[in-house]
């Protein structure tokens, strides 16, 4: 971006959306950021949280020192309040959590003990605020994930297809079922703005098939597009090979292999995105420190694979890949809920 400033209708817009979160005069509210926080929406949340007469305080992390081999992005999973108890016993005591870490708490281990204290705790990805301007939350986005993740707790199997060739086959029974629209409501619950996803994980040895990216696929990871195919054989959850020539499937093939972990190439996490205003096109419009493709990972009608840890199959590992697919066919126990990356029925 051009200028980074603070802007009134930036104020403006974060205070509506810590007022969607229920947010409201006296409640006293943190900041959670780091040393390496994008500081515009740190002092953003502090003056939408005044706006709307709450009482802000701020927690500063240092960032952590780096030790993985190599560069990690997009994980949600911040380790900057690791054995920091005296810290969590502040968030956990506190109405409301601005979540403005560079990774964010999602699938951070000590969120549950913040959460159990009562907190609300939205993650604001690390976005410049043009984009979480575009993607203001709505009711109506609430109303539609729901829809969505109704379906997705009463289905046993789903199937996923594209005209590149992903041939998938999730088993989703018993499996943990999520979503988010961009704000929460709930004491004791988590949500991150942009918002529009439903999502589960997957129990162990629920996945098999071929994932095949194909030309305008992402690798958020990368914040990059493919462009040229890359084939990815999934055996009872676990990448077992990537397959093509290009550069897109060589820096794959090098990034899984650089964690060492074989837990780096299971299922995390699979699920179609639901926000109409999110396109998969913006990335190319921001400088890759502008954006952390939120925005990607929930445009309608993608469906979006990740891999890296996953609790509910007692997997965990840093290592992490979110791949939204276009153009694909989703089906819940035969019934079609994406059409060729259009969502359908009452979920359109």
């Amino acid at each position: 971006m051009i200028n980074d400033r603070i802007e009134a209708k930036w104020i403006d817009l974060f205070a509506d959306v810590f007022a969607r979160c229920k947010v409201g005069a006296g409640d006293v509210c943190a900041v959670l950021s780091e040393s390496q926080s994008r500081p515009l929406n740190v002092q953003l949340a502090e003056l939408g949280l005044a706006r709307i007469g709450a009482r802000p305080f701020h927690v500063i992390m240092p960032t952590p020192r780096q030790t993985a081999p190599v560069p990690i992005r997009s994980t949600g999973a911040s380790v900057a309040l690791t054995d920091m108890g005296a810290v969590l016993q502040a968030l956990a005591a506190s109405t409301f959590v601005a979540d403005c870490t560079v990774e964010g708490l999602m699938h951070a281990p000590e969120l549950p003990q913040i959460l159990q204290g009562g907190a609300r705790v939205l993650y604001i990805s690390n976005e410049h605020p043009e984009v979480l301007e575009r993607l203001a939350p709505s009711p109506v986005d609430e109303e539609k994930v729901r829809a969505a993740m109704r379906m997705l707790r009463a289905a046993k199997r789903l199937t996923v297809s594209s005209p590149a060739g992903t041939d998938l086959t999730i088993n989703v029974a018993g499996a943990r079922v999520g979503g988010v629209w961009g704000y929460t409501e709930k004491p004791g619950t988590l949500s991150h703005w942009p918002g529009g996803l439903c999502l589960c994980f997957p129990p162990a040895g629920s996945v098999d098939g071929t994932l095949v990216m194909a030309p305008g696929d992402l690798n958020l990871t990368f914040k990059r597009y493919v462009e040229s195919p890359v084939r990815l054989v999934v055996e009872s959850d676990y990448v077992t090979r990537i397959e093509g020539q290009s550069l897109d499937a060589e820096l794959m093939r090098e990034y899984f292999a650089a964690w060492g972990d074989r837990e780096a190439y299971a299922v995390s996490h699979v699920g179609w995105g639901m926000n109409p205003r999110a396109r998969w096109d913006a990335l190319v419009m921001y400088d890759r420190r502008d954006v952390n493709g939120t925005e990607q990972r929930a445009f309608a009608g993608n469906f979006l694979y990740s891999t890296g840890a996953n609790e509910v199959a007692g997997r965990y590992t840093l290592g992490h890949f979110d791949l939204p697919f276009r153009h694909c066919t989703l089906n819940l126990d035969g019934r079609t809920i994406v059409a060729d990356g259009q969502l359908q029925n009452e979920l359109a």
